[in-house]
């Protein structure tokens, strides 16, 4: 077998850090579509940013615009959210195909809205569970979902492997008595 062709396993630090990237890229465009969304409905793009740094500032985050608090809300989303890229990328590895894993990580992620705004949102962040967008956030994490399944994408080497898998018919070379 051609050295190419060869599947190397990977470590699990290598799939954690594939799965903190994946998740952080996931997080910003979930973070951008409720930003739109809120936008459309005509609230402030910031508006999910500061209702979950209400978290960790109390009230006074819940603002129109852009402030010094709504940072500790972005940092606080990109770091639950890579972390569940993370974990989600430990738990799936190579275990099931491209459409089962766009549809496990669509279902883990709306399964952690629920768990995250409506079970603990209650006790933990009643500001954040009263006043935020449910439709729009949903489908933000829709979104966080169907992006997390590109965790291979940013292992060391991970696109040159499903390259590999799928060229594994040889091509002819002039050389081959065959071709003349």
């Amino acid at each position: 077998m051609n050295a190419s062709m060869e599947r190397r396993p990977v470590n699990a630090l290598a799939v954690f850090l594939a799965g903190l990237q994946a998740g952080m890229f996931a997080a910003l465009w979930m973070l951008a579509w409720m930003g739109v969304s809120a936008m459309y409905q005509r609230r402030s793009f910031w508006s999910a940013e500061n209702l979950m740094a209400s978290v960790l500032r109390g009230n006074t985050a819940i603002r129109d615009g852009f402030a010094a608090s709504t940072l500790a809300g972005i940092a606080l989303y990109l770091l639950i959210y890579s972390l569940l890229g993370a974990a989600f990328a430990l738990v799936m590895r190579d275990r099931f195909t491209r459409l089962g894993t766009l549809l496990l990580g669509v279902f883990y992620s709306v399964g952690w809205y629920y768990l995250w705004f409506r079970s603990l949102g209650q006790t933990l962040m009643p500001m954040v569970w009263l006043l935020h967008a449910e439709r729009s956030t949903v489908f933000g994490h829709v979104i966080f979902g169907a992006l997390l399944p590109r965790f291979p994408g940013f292992l060391p080497g991970g696109q040159k492997d499903a390259v590999a898998e799928t060229a594994a018919v040889p091509v002819p070379t002039p050389s081959d008595p065959e071709v003349n």
